[in-house]
């Protein structure tokens, strides 16, 4: 067993007239991963020879896009996380639906929230969905990293428990509530398997691919090689990551969401498998083209 490190999820805070300013690790996971996101889109629009026409996108409608995709995150991942993971709670307590400080966020709501901005910009803009689809494609890997990184930081969503030699005892509630166990448990620490594979495995095959092989040249197989990639590393993650609470119960102990006899899914893994569809269908109809 691995002792959790003496991580602290507040980087500083100050108090200004009374008021307590904080900087935690996780918004700055969020800052980082938009501005790092940002820099490689803008990079790519710029290089002309990674393109068989000229840029899909101008430097002044990527920073256009910035502001939507920054919205669709925030939006569609907190109405993501209470329409797929707690829709009682926040049925019951609506006021705290806006409470994002609170914590939960769903990363599949945080997508199809920049998908749709995504797509509305495009359609204003008149400019071709496929290739900026390939660069939030490119830009997205490194910000998953991060986040993963940050939800290690903060304790939270960590893995089911586990006798490997890298298991983590993580603190509070973690530690505490191993069934069949007498004492501290460890746990997977399911969100470093995420960032490992959902960021940096990603990241690295798709930066290859975009500045190294052409295949900004292909629209679409970028968008579909993240597509694909994501849902396949989320599905194996899910049957080490601990589900949300509201979905363990005594005679669903795994925390499947959708379960048929013996066999079941998490809702990580039922939300990721339209990713993985979609993902086959963009790679398959770019090759064609």
């Amino acid at each position: 067993m691995i002792p959790f490190p003496n991580l602290s999820p507040t980087i500083f805070e100050v108090e200004i007239f009374g008021l307590t300013l904080a900087l935690r690790w996780y918004a700055l996971a969020y800052i980082a991963g938009i501005l790092i996101g940002w820099g490689l889109v803008s990079r790519a629009v710029r290089t002309p020879g990674l393109w068989s026409g000229p840029a899909p996108m101008t430097t002044e409608q990527v920073e256009r896009l910035l502001t939507w995709v920054v919205f669709g995150v925030i939006l569609g991942g907190r109405l993501g996380y209470v329409v797929f993971y707690d829709p009682g709670t926040y049925l019951a307590e609506p006021w705290k639906i806006p409470q994002v400080w609170e914590g939960g966020m769903a990363f599949h709501g945080g997508f199809t929230g920049v998908v749709v901005a995504g797509v509305w910009f495009c359609r204003r803009e008149k400019i071709p969905m496929l290739s900026v689809g390939d660069l939030m494609a490119v830009a997205v890997p490194p910000a998953l990293m991060l986040g993963r990184l940050a939800n290690f930081i903060n304790a939270e969503l960590w893995g089911r428990p586990t006798t490997l030699p890298w298991g983590v005892i993580f603190p509070g509630e973690a530690a505490q509530t191993c069934e069949g166990v007498v004492g501290l448990c460890a746990r997977h620490p399911s969100q470093l398997y995420q960032a490992a594979l959902e960021g940096f495995l990603l990241a690295a095959v798709l930066l290859w691919l975009a500045f190294r092989q052409g295949w900004f040249k292909r629209p679409g197989a970028l968008m579909g090689v993240f597509l694909l990639g994501y849902g396949v590393a989320r599905f194996v993650v899910e049957f080490v990551r601990q589900p949300d609470a509201q979905f363990v119960s005594a005679g669903n102990p795994v925390g499947f969401a959708l379960q048929l006899g013996g066999y079941g899914l998490t809702m990580g893994q039922l939300l990721s498998l339209p990713m993985i569809a979609a993902g086959l269908w963009f790679a398959l109809r770019a090759r064609a083209r």
